[in-house]
């Protein structure tokens, strides 16, 4: 019999807690308070662990995002903008 093809196989979810959210954002931006509570109340249910950088203390995180806060990334790769849904970050997270 042939192998499955690797677009066919299902891969183990992950597990919550080997993954790392990151909010980038700046102080007094609404978004990223509303952003950080989404990431603070999704991370706690999960075992997640999540972090905060500000975009105003770091060089190449304001070139790269500063018309897209609040960025969220999850395990390094942009994950969302603006605005986060729980669901998808759930999912994004193994849930």
């Amino acid at each position: 019999m042939a192998a499955m093809s690797p677009l066919l196989r299902r891969s183990a979810r992950k597990n919550p807690a080997d993954s790392v959210v990151t909010l980038v954002g700046k102080p007094g931006c609404h978004l990223c308070d509303d952003a950080e509570a989404v990431i603070a109340q999704v991370c706690a249910e999960l075992g997640a662990r999540w972090e905060k950088k500000d975009i105003t203390q770091d060089e190449e995180l304001h070139r790269k995002y500063w018309e897209q806060i609040p960025v969220v990334l999850v395990d390094g790769a942009q994950h969302d903008f603006w605005r986060v849904n729980p669901d998808r970050l759930r999912k994004a997270l193994g849930a």
